[in-house]
């Protein structure tokens, strides 16, 4: 029998630790996959599932409603802030760490949230809450592409759009569920238990970085203050605008409005400032670097444009079937959710064909289906039935289905590897761009046509078209570039 040097032995093991693995081995696999899809899950439902409760809680806690708002803003912005930073954190120290503070952070302000006496208390405990759900959200891809073989990663990204999609049209009817039974702090204290027991999963089965952070990676807390005013003050200015979120238009709201563009400018300088910042810099907090790969810059176009289009359509849907077409809200409601409930039917065979097809072209074909969906809502007839108008509907939620797997799988696959946490973060960052721009492109829409009288609401949906349409022209020329990376 031979026998080897412990030295040699230690050597070995460190070489295989440092050695990349494609993926994790089956039964990991499944495991690290449950705690990712169980992240994602509470971290989507929070963004919704309050609303119902609003009027309960500004009762409950005596605010007003334009107070209880910030229950659900608070929870938005402190995500929408911290998916860069945490994302390139996740870059620096790993993306398992970042993963699994966030869910502790998230399980504890949850508990917070759940004991709230007073309306300040709640809102802060929801800030908190935004904070550990950016730290889920902004390195699940990432995750994701250490989870899975290269060659299956597309059936993971497809697993991450079915749980998006599902969780954020479950909201209100989670909440509905819980509200029938119980009051409203349990839609927070049924996070607590999920979010130890996801903890505890992640702390076994989550895989460690597989390669050394970027030469030049650092966490600049001038960068990170940049990045927060950035974003904070364009949501605010947006919400001000009174559009974001199905909410109603502030058309002509005086000194209201003209503030709310002020901020929004104000936004827009910082950002500007911020990213000529980020130009000078090896390895940027806002990803410079990685918009410079043309595969994925077009990427990003597509994202950004498609979630516009999603934006404009969801918000203008209501006004067009309530008002135009005399809807109840229950019916209205059943109605828009043939969209989500055809992305869920798409994702899985989207999944399928992510490496049979290019990407750019099921994106292409899909943002196709999502324009021609959309066109025909807003070409609907006087009298529609039902039927004329849920088809339509679904037909939107497969071209988005279609589209949205394969366009995060070239996102999250194009980079290098020492880069997937920009990457990842860089996904939310464009979801939420796009549903900003569709917002903005709304009050503009709404403070020339009524979205009382039919004009506006149909206006918005040809413009959602046409979004959708820019979408699969940048898709497509994906077809033409090939990723550096793979």
């Amino acid at each position: 029998m031979s026998s080897i040097h412990p030295g040699a032995a230690l050597a070995s093991a460190e070489e295989n630790t440092l050695k990349p693995i494609d993926g994790l081995a089956s039964p990991e696999r499944g495991w690290a996959m449950l705690v990712i899809i169980l992240g994602l899950i509470v971290a989507v439902l929070d963004g919704t599932i309050v609303n119902l409760a609003l009027p309960g809680i500004a009762r409950e806690l005596q605010a007003s409603p334009s107070q209880a708002i910030w229950v659900v803003n608070a929870y938005q912005i402190a995500t929408l802030v911290m998916l860069l930073p945490l994302a390139s954190l996740g870059d620096l120290v790993g993306y398992r760490r970042v993963y699994l503070v966030g869910m502790a952070v998230f399980a504890l302000s949850s508990l917070a949230a759940t004991f709230a006496n007073s309306l300040g208390t709640l809102i802060a405990a929801r800030a908190f809450q935004g904070l550990g759900a950016a730290g889920i959200m902004s390195v699940n891809a990432a995750l994701v592409r250490l989870v899975y073989p290269s060659s299956q990663l597309g059936k993971g990204m497809a697993i991450n759009s079915l749980v998006v999609a599902t969780s954020s049209v479950a909201g209100p009817s989670v909440a509905a569920a819980i509200l029938s039974v119980a009051s409203w702090p349990w839609l927070f204290a049924i996070n607590v238990p999920l979010g130890i027991v996801t903890f505890a999963l992640g702390m076994k089965a989550l895989p460690f970085n597989r390669v050394a952070p970027a030469a030049g990676l650092r966490f600049s807390p001038v960068d990170v203050t940049l990045n927060v005013l950035m974003f904070s003050l364009v949501f605010l200015g947006v919400d001000r605008l009174g559009v974001r979120e199905g909410g109603e238009a502030s058309v002509g709201g005086g000194g209201s409005h003209w503030s709310a563009w002020a901020i929004l400018l104000a936004g827009v300088a910082v950002g500007f400032v911020y990213l000529r910042r980020q130009r000078t810099q090896a390895v940027p907090l806002f990803p410079i670097d990685l918009l410079r790969i043309p595969v994925f810059a077009l990427s990003m176009g597509t994202s950004v444009a498609a979630f516009c289009a999603q934006m404009l359509a969801y918000i203008a849907l209501p006004f067009l079937l309530l008002d135009v077409y005399g809807r109840s809200h229950i019916e209205a409601g059943l109605l828009i959710t043939a969209w989500p409930l055809a992305i869920v039917v798409m994702a899985p065979i989207a999944g399928k064909l992510i490496g049979k097809y290019p990407d750019g072209l099921l994106g292409g074909i899909g943002l196709g289906l999502l324009a021609t969906g959309l066109a025909l809502l807003a070409a609907l007839p006087a009298h529609p039935g039902n039927a004329d108008i849920a088809w339509r509907m679904a037909l939107c939620g497969l071209g988005f289905g279609l589209f949205q797997s394969p366009n995060n799988h070239t996102i999250v696959s194009s980079p290098p590897a020492h880069r997937s946490g920009a990457a990842s973060g860089m996904l939310g960052t464009a979801r939420l761009t796009g549903q900003t721009l569709g917002a903005v492109v709304l009050a503009g829409v709404f403070s020339v046509w009524s979205p009382h009288g039919g004009h506006g609401p149909v206006v918005a949906l040809v413009l959602a078209a046409c979004c959708a349409a820019v979408a699969a022209v940048f898709s497509s020329l994906r077809l033409k570039t090939t990723s550096p990376h793979h």
